[in-house]
């Protein structure tokens, strides 16, 4: 999302430190059993590994609510493979939800989210009255936010559970150097190498739900991985990830392409030794628990200097997914995959204002002698300012026609959907309009209409809430037997001939054969 100049980002650690650290007392308390044994006014209760939770019971759905799936990643554990949960005795509540991760930049919540480096916890939410041996499939969320902000305690599934007989699971994960800092003198004391904390608490959570969620009423065996942006390039790494072989059995990947080149570890350990040093770290003797004992708004104003997100080349992900798919190994699943009709719309905010002059400017600076092509493809008249423009630009050259060069190739190894958000009039993201633009179909411009979801600018229309309805039901399909059609909606077949299918309000979903077309994708990847 929003990058922020360092000076912003040690004004907001400042600002976020004290409650970070607070909050770390106030998890501990939630993790206390209560004791009580069954449940209360027909709450349900669940044996988990680690002891007896009680949910809640609402009158459409059940939900179990910060339910620990890692011990607590701070002191000896910051840096480090997550540890197994403590268990406890009695039965805890599972009525609250656990904080965020600790943020590297504030744009993914709001205000009044709490924060904790002690938050890996996950949210399961089922539809009322499962049947004690049911075997429900079971939907693992991954939230997006650049690996560096947001939290999955924003996606509530309960709806979704509810309209699509599923269980949905939505993870919290480390972020920002927390979660992807690699440096030799880590890696030497790091199972599967350093620089992924963050995708094994991914993997972790999804061990988790292997062996917990037939209690909750959920199939093992039936398990739909799934994530958008920074969670979809989760997605597509275990996808690629040994270990994660034999955990899901789907996979769709929201506005994210699986054939992206990702950093190397070793080019990670490189920047790591800098973003040490950065915070203090500068003895190799005693960098590791230097970096674990680190003040964490040191570690937030210098989160420019790590190289961000997973990296490729220790045992935990030895090779990257198109690697992967080249030679076979990959965990062969079916998949689904799209994008929003504008991606960039959010996340170029700071182009906003941009003038006719500086669009021309700026075409002829990124595409040199191709330019004047850009703008011929990209006239002015065509939209409604420069910066609606700008963005198109961007959307076609990036996410639009790189998931398509994705689908083109992935569907000749699986059975793939491909589909394409496009309602124009859709809410953006808190905090992210931009006064005078229009962000609609912007980069997680679906999320409302897939989840509870409480980082929404506005509520849905009704309109919005029939197009809601439909995704969710596709979703979930697609989590029952891998093919997300159903009953009385617009058919959606495989990408086969590059079929699209373009989700709309109005009942107006329909598949398209000219997304290529309409994103000059011959043009882009040619």
């Amino acid at each position: 999302m929003r990058p922020l100049s360092k000076r912003r980002l040690a004004t907001w650690a400042a600002a976020v430190v004290a409650p970070v650290l607070l909050l770390g007392a106030g998890v501990g308390a939630v993790a206390q059993a209560d004791g009580k044994g069954d449940g209360r006014g027909g709450d349900p209760v669940v044996q988990s590994q680690s002891g007896l939770v009680r949910g809640v019971a609402t009158p459409q759905f059940d939900q179990f609510l910060g339910l620990p799936y890692a011990a607590p990643p701070v002191r000896d554990l910051r840096f480090a493979a997550p540890a197994a949960p403590e268990s406890w005795r009695g039965i805890r509540s599972a009525d609250r939800q656990s904080p965020a991760c600790l943020q590297f930049e504030p744009t993914g919540i709001r205000e009044e989210q709490a924060v904790s480096e002690d938050c890996l916890y996950l949210d399961v939410y089922r539809p009322r009255n499962v049947a004690k041996n049911a075997k429900l499939p079971v939907m693992v969320w991954f939230h997006g936010g650049g690996h560096t902000q947001g939290t999955g305690v924003i996606y509530g599934g309960g709806t979704m559970a509810d309209k699509t007989d599923t269980i949905i699971v939505s993870v919290n994960y480390r972020l920002g150097a927390l979660g992807f800092l690699a440096h030799p003198a880590l890696s030497a004391v790091t199972n599967g190498g350093s620089g992924n904390y963050g995708r094994m608490d991914q993997l972790a959570s999804a061990q988790w739900v292997r062996d917990n969620i037939a209690n909750f009423g959920g199939d093992r065996n039936n398990v739909t991985i799934y994530g958008q942006s920074a969670g979809g390039q989760a997605v597509c790494d275990m996808l690629a990830m040994p270990a994660a072989k034999g955990l899901f059995h789907k996979a769709i990947v929201q506005s994210q392409q699986c054939l992206a080149t990702r950093n190397t570890l070793a080019a990670g350990e490189q920047r790591g030794v800098g973003f040490a040093e950065s915070v203090g770290c500068t003895d190799a003797a005693t960098v590791v628990n230097c970096l674990r004992a680190a003040w964490p708004a040191k570690l937030i104003a210098n989160q420019a200097n790590y190289l961000g997100n997973s990296k490729v080349g220790g045992s935990l992900l030895p090779k990257s997914f198109p690697d992967a798919l080249a030679d076979g190994t990959w965990n062969k699943v079916p998949v689904m995959t799209g994008t929003t009709r504008s991606e960039n719309r959010l996340t170029e905010t700071a182009l906003a204002g941009i003038t006719a002059q500086g669009y021309v400017d700026t075409i002829k600076r990124e595409y040199g002698d191709k330019a004047d092509r850009v703008l011929e493809l990209y006239p002015l008249s065509k939209f409604k300012s420069p910066w609606d423009a700008i963005t198109q630009v961007h959307t076609d050259a990036g996410r639009a026609c790189l998931t398509e060069r994705a689908a083109q190739v992935i569907s000749t190894k699986t059975p793939l959907y491909r589909y394409e958000f496009n309602d124009p009039t859709s809410p953006t993201l808190y905090g992210f309009r931009v006064p005078g633009e229009d962000v609609s179909n912007g980069h997680s411009g679906e999320l409302a209409y897939l989840f509870d979801f409480t980082l929404g600018e506005r509520p849905l229309t009704a309109q919005q809430e029939r197009l809601s309805d439909q995704m969710m039901r596709y979703w979930g399909a697609f989590a029952h037997n891998g093919n997300p059609n159903y009953r009385g909606a617009p058919a959606w077949p495989t990408y086969g001939d590059e079929n699209v299918l373009q989700l709309r309000t109005g009942g107006a979903s329909r598949v398209i054969n000219t997304f290529s077309a309409d994103h000059n994708c011959g043009f882009w990847l040619s």
